[in-house]
């Protein structure tokens, strides 16, 4: 559905913007790829700009995504292509691997051990260390300040929590350094630096499961996870970006339930409580969906207030109006990981087998980490279908003139 909402400008006055925002959730957001790629097949190939966006802004596995179209925005359209190859390119030992025992290979209890010794030394459950060799192959730097310096790009923000006081950073790089000024709002900050490869571990640090990474801000060493967490308004950097159209692309679901009610689910499930490997799917869901509907939602009746204003009043105000589009998937992310879970590495599949994360409502959990080919293809052909289905509409959207 395609809202307006009105925004205070923060930066200088410019032309029109187009903004891309690419929430977080692991493995699930090759769901954004497929998506992206439906649209620019679509968009028309006689517009201004051979890139589609003006500004791009992502948050975990979505910073990725939003980081990776920066440095290949000069090409174009080509950009969701070499994105589209990447993933389908990427399996689940380039991005963690579980800490290593040496009975790990046959004995769950075993590899359940080494998890619980690496949880207590760093934190987490798993090693994303892979991630980074990945990250520095695939990514080109240089490529974000070619695209900037030819304007294929306005800015790029990535944005990341920190564990040690609390503020939800946004790392913005932008082609001017007048482009916009930081922001400090409660619990919400900004910062002007190059977004480097230690940005995206820090941003897509999933709790629980990858580590936290040091950044630098404001002169202090801060530990930062994952963006989504405490990110109580994901739709503001781009709006802070001064960004007329946004585009917001989740893998959220408001509904959860579908796997406990169908034919796949035991006769009893309606009666047995969670597993641990539910509960910790549900939490998930929780960081990487809900803020994004909040946001929707907070600006919808910030949208109708000033509607309800007479126009001479509204007029002086310093708001205009945004068009926002979202989407999120059609079906169900859960069961389409459950179908494919045998994919995932084996002493993983153990671990997430003893705690009832392969069946069930339990499926969430393992639908952040299945980076492999079938499920990552699955994903895009949602996101692709999605998209045609609503192609007038994406359409009309990008056609429509910011009032």
């Amino acid at each position: 559905m395609q809202q307006t909402a009105p925004i205070t400008p923060h930066c200088n006055d410019r032309p029109p913007r187009k903004a891309l925002v690419l929430m977080g959730g692991g493995a699930r957001t090759a769901y954004q790829v497929g998506a992206l790629q439906a649209l620019a097949a679509c968009l028309p190939a006689t517009r201004k700009k051979p890139f589609p966006f003006d500004i791009l802004v992502g948050t975990s596995a979505g910073a990725l995504n939003a980081t990776f179209l920066a440095s290949q925005a000069e090409k174009g359209a080509e950009a969701f292509t070499q994105l589209a190859a990447f993933w389908m390119r990427l399996r689940s030992h380039q991005v963690y691997h579980l800490p290593h025992t040496p009975l790990s290979q046959w004995s769950r209890w075993a590899t359940a051990l080494g998890v619980t010794l690496s949880a207590r030394k760093q934190g987490a459950a798993l090693d994303n260390m892979p991630l980074v060799n990945t990250l520095h192959h695939a990514i080109d730097l240089p490529g974000i300040d070619r695209a900037l310096a030819q304007g294929a790009i306005e800015a790029l923000a990535v944005t990341a929590s920190s564990y040690s006081s609390g503020v939800h950073w946004t790392f913005c790089q932008t082609a001017e350094e007048s482009y916009c000024q930081p922001w400090n709002r409660p619990g919400r900050r900004a910062d002007m630096q190059p977004v480097t490869i230690e940005h995206l571990m820090a941003s897509s640090a999933i709790p629980f499961l990858f580590p936290a990474t040091a950044l630098w801000v404001d002169g202090n060493r801060e530990y930062f996870g994952d963006g989504s967490m405490r990110q109580i308004s994901p739709l503001s950097p781009a709006v802070d970006l001064g960004a007329t159209h946004i585009l917001a692309m989740g893998v959220g679901q408001p509904q959860r339930t579908g796997l406990v009610g169908s034919a796949q689910a035991a006769p009893s499930a309606h009666h047995r409580p969670p597993s641990l490997g539910g509960i910790a799917g549900h939490a998930m869901a929780s960081v990487f969906h809900d803020t994004l509907q909040a946001d929707v939602e907070q600006i919808e009746r910030f949208n109708a207030h000033l509607q309800a204003l007479p126009d001479n009043l509204r007029h002086e105000l310093p708001f205009r109006t945004t068009h926002i589009l979202t989407l999120q998937p059609s079906a169900s992310l859960d069961a389409l990981a459950q179908a494919h879970v045998h994919e995932l590495p084996a002493a993983l599949h153990r671990v997430l087998e003893g705690l009832g994360a392969l069946s069930g409502g339990g499926a969430a959990l393992s639908s952040y980490l299945l980076f492999e080919p079938g499920f990552v293809q699955a994903l895009m052909q949602l996101g692709a279908a999605d998209v045609m289905a609503r192609r007038d509409e994406f359409l009309a959207f990008w056609n429509c003139d910011a009032a």
